[in-house]
Order: structure tokens, then C-alpha cells, then sequence
């Protein structure tokens, strides 16, 4: 053999070691990258080749899987009442991917979950049976929350305080996830996502804005946890007019001047004093009043498993002295979603223990069997049970002599908060209109909160207790009512 055939022969046999090499790098260490790889079509035939497992609510699927008669995707996901649900279930699309509900336990609905797979199917890599998430949703308070904000725009969340568990989590504008399940839905997804995505917005739980009078529940807990009044009923000392710190500007109330001079937190509450609750604000200062909304789920992600992402907002950044005063009021920078506010609504309630929120009660195998528990949720005493009783007192003030009246359900016990928040530019848009409340009869209670975007009501009419304290009426009636 010559020298050039010689070194042209060994230059070959180096470019097969090295393409035995490669091909040994990625299947031993890349193939289950690229086998999990999103952009791997693989995965999503193999997900839709299948019916999937179902979503339960109350007992009852409100999921299902219908064959396509395709050639790649054997089956596609469908909705009972879609836009119901939504802000639930979220969607199952073979083109834009799994939110909400469907996201999160993906590899348990379409059984690649390894816990799934039996000792035949482990060794034949065979995918499992796809199991089902069972949810603490309530359908008929859903329906109540539902049915309540057609005409609006807006949000609610129900809690149950004393479990956690989610009862109910309603948008309006809803969508029908089922109209994005196939694989060439695209001019309807256009259409939901049109006008900044509103239809698929799922303002209840990730959509946080200005909480108006509604965070007064929190700056009043400030000032009792740390001792500023022993009563609800004693004099604050704070004057109407009021000046607001570092500037001057006068903050105004609802109320007519002097409504609020010198008035007790009970009165405060009720007549929705601002001058009371900015000069708390002020004089707790930044640190405190953040640490308290802090322990009420503020600046936190909540996994619901859903997460609230991005979170409820008390501002971390430093403020001057007026802006600290604005926090007071639920305005500047502080933000929160109906579900936040109904985490304030529900710690209180609950003597000031605070129950992690969550809308699965249970993830199980195709048997029944548990995979996943969500039963024993984690708690924390967010203010004592004294400053709880207090808060309470107050709210139970404003259901039955203040902006809080259309909240009363008959024969139980109610209180409430209502709330208006500025908005745009000079408030350009329409003010937010807000209520966290609760409600309790016979050892059976619920939290609703809830906020009215837009409405066909005039400006000069919106409020949380004309708009928002009615959808919350209805939710609490009806989990109340029930037998």
C-alpha cells in the first residue's frame, strides 16, 4: 500500500470513530433532551394518539377527547361548557401548546407521567393510562359568578377560608378553549388573541390591578397588629380636610368633608374614609405596611397550582412619604387580583389564619388511585385572631350600614368592602370597581372578591358597591344556600 492510500485510509477510519463517537454522545447523553425537546413533533402525536384524562369538577367531567380521523393526531381535546371553565381548565391545543390546568398536569392527563406506568409498561416503554385531576371548583357557585358579570367586564374568586380550597374562579370575557384543540385553529386563536389576548385573560388569577378601598383591609390590620389602637371604635385624631404628606394636595373621601374628622376605624371602614387610612400608611411607613401585605400573599407566586405570575404587588422599591400614603388607599403602585383580595377577605375571616389557596383536591391513576394530595394545605397566622374579630366587626359594618348593603344575604352573616380605583393617565379610563367580602351561616362559610372592569353603567355611577358587591351577593347566596 502506498503512502497516499495509506493516510486517505486512516483519515476515513478517524471520520468513522468520530461518527461513532457522535452518534454515541447523542443517544447515551442527548436523546432524552432532544426526546423532550418542545419543538419535537414526536411528543405531540404520541400525546394526541390517545384520549386524554379528564378534568373533574364536582364528580363530573367537564373534559373529554373525540376522535379527529386524521393521520397524526388520532384525537383532540373538547370542553363541557368551555367558557364556564376556562379560567380552570385553561386549553389543550395540538398547534399553541397546554395552559391553566391542562399545562400543569400535561404528562398526567396524557399519561407519560412516570407514576402512571405499571411494571409491564415500564418494560415495554408503553404509555400509560392517563389519569384525571380532580378539582375543589363548585359548579353551582361558578355558575352563580358567571351568569352575575354577563353585561361586564370583570373577575371573581371564591374561597372556602377555613380549607383553602378554590370554589370558584370566574372572567368575563370568557373563551371557548375548545375552539384551539386541532392542528389548524389558527384564525381563531387570531381572534382570542386579538385586543391584547382579553378573551384568554385570566384576570381572577393573573391579571394584578389597583385594589382601590378594598386594601384598606390591609392597612387597617397594620395598624392593630402593631398597636397603634387597641378598638375600632376610638377617635383616629386624623383631620378632614387632610393634607397629604410632603405635598399640598388635599386627599378628598366619598364621604362629604368633614364626614371623616377625628372618626374611629369602624366609621372609617364604613364611610371609606382616605385621609384615615393614607395618614396610617403614612405614619406605619413602608416597611411595616409591605411586611403586612406581605404575610397576606403580596410579592408572592401562588401555586394554586396555577401561579399567579406575575404576583399581587406592594411596592418594594423606596418611596417618598406621599407615595407611602397612596399605598394606604390601595393606589400608586400597589396591585392585587380577585384572588388576592380574597386571601385578605379570607384570613380574616378564618381567625387570621391564612389557608394556602389551591383548585385541585386530588390527582389519581386511571384507577382512582391518589397520585398527588392537595388535602392538608399549608397555613400561617397572618394577624391574631383579637385583630381578626376586629377587622371583621368592621366589615360586617360596612354590609349593613355602608356601600356594602347589596352584599346581604338573608338569614347569614356578611361583611364586606367595597372599592373604586383611579386608572390611565389622569384617570382616562373607567375606575375599577372592587369587593372582598365574606359570608357565613350555620358553620358554612365562603370569601368572594370581585372586580368590574368595564361596564355599561356611567362613569359617575361606578362603585364597588353598586357594581361588584352584587356578583359576590350571588356567589355567596348560593354556596350558602346549598344544600
Amino acid at each position: 500500500m502506498n503512502k497516499t492510500i495509506r493516510r486517505a485510509s486512516v483519515f476515513c477510519l478517524l471520520l468513522v470513530l468520530a461518527l461513532l463517537v457522535r452518534v454515541t454522545w447523542v443517544q447515551a447523553y442527548q436523546g432524552q433532551a432532544l426526546a423532550d425537546d418542545k419543538n419535537n413533533r414526536r411528543n405531540t402525536i404520541a400525546k394526541y394518539a390517545n384520549p386524554l384524562g379528564n378534568i373533574i369538577v364536582g364528580g363530573q367531567a367537564i373534559t373529554g377527547s373525540v376522535a379527529t380521523g386524521g393521520k397524526d393526531f388520532a384525537y383532540k381535546r373538547t370542553y363541557t361548557d368551555g367558557p364556564l371553565y376556562a379560567p380552570i381548565t385553561g386549553y389543550s391545543s395540538q398547534a399553541f401548546g397546554a395552559k391553566g390546568l391542562e399545562g400543569v398536569y400535561e404528562d398526567i392527563l396524557n399519561g407519560s407521567d412516570s407514576r402512571l406506568k405499571t411494571f409491564m409498561d415500564m418494560i415495554t416503554d408503553k404509555r400509560a393510562e392517563p389519569g384525571n385531576v380532580l378539582t375543589t371548583i363548585d359548579k353551582d357557585v361558578q355558575k352563580a359568578g358567571y351568569d352575575a358579570l354577563q353585561g361586564k367586564q370583570g373577575a371573581a374568586a371564591a374561597l372556602d377560608p377555613a380549607t383553602g380550597e378554590i370554589l370558584a374562579l370566574v372572567n368575563n370575557p370568557s373563551f371557548d378553549p375548545g375552539r384551539i384543540t386541532g392542528a389548524n385553529d389558527k384564525d381563531a386563536w387570531q381572534e382570542l388573541s386579538a385586543d391584547q389576548g382579553k378573551a384568554m385573560d385570566n384576570v381572577a388569577l393573573r391579571k394584578p390591578q389597583a385594589p382601590g378601598s378594598t386594601f384598606k383591609l390591609v392597612t387597617m390590620a397594620a395598624a392593630l397588629e402593631n398597636g397603634m389602637f387597641s378598638s375600632i371604635d376610638t377617635p383616629t385624631g386624623v383631620k378632614d380636610p387632610y393634607i397629604i404628606p410632603g405635598t399640598t394636595t388635599p386627599l378628598r373621601s366619598e364621604a362629604p368633608t368633614p364626614a371623616c374628622d377625628n372618626v374611629s376605624l369602624r366609621t372609617a371602614l364604613r364611610l371609606s374614609c382616605n385621609n384615615v387610612f393614607a395618614d396610617l400608611a403614612y405614619r406605619l411607613g413602608q416597611d411595616k405596611m409591605r411586611a403586612m401585605a406581605e404575610k397576606f400573599g403580596f410579592n408572592m407566586k401562588i401555586d394554586t397550582p396555577v401561579r399567579t405570575d406575575p404576583p399581587s404587588r406592594y411596592p418594594s422599591k423606596k418611596m417618598s412619604i406621599d407615595q407611602v400614603a397612596q399605598t394606604g388607599i390601595g393606589q400608586f403602585d400597589v396591585q392585587a387580583t380577585p384572588l388576592q383580595m380574597a386571601m385578605v377577605s379570607a384570613a380574616i375571616q378564618n381567625g387570621g389564619k391564612l389557608v394556602a389557596p389551591h383548585m385541585v383536591s386530588d390527582v389519581t391513576d386511571s384507577a382512582g388511585n391518589v397520585l398527588e394530595s392537595m388535602r392538608n394545605p399549608d397555613s400561617k397566622q397572618v394577624v391574631s385572631e383579637r385583630t381578626a374579630s376586629m377587622l371583621r366587626d368592621a366589615m360586617r359594618t360596612v354590609a349593613t350600614e355602608g356601600g356594602g348593603k347589596p352584599a346581604q344575604v338573608s338569614g347569614a352573616e356578611v361583611g364586606g368592602k367595597t372599592g373604586t380605583a383611579q386608572r390611565g393617565v389622569n384617570n382616562s379610563l373607567p375606575p375599577l370597581a372592587w369587593f372582598t367580602s365574606y359570608g357565613q351561616v350555620k358553620g358554612k362559610q365562603i370569601v368572594v372578591a370581585v372586580v368590574i372592569e368595564n361596564s355599561d353603567t356611567d362613569r359617575s355611577e361606578i362603585g364597588g358597591g353598586k357594581l361588584a358587591a352584587p356578583v359576590a351577593q350571588k356567589m355567596m347566596e348560593t354556596w350558602l344556600k346549598k344544600k
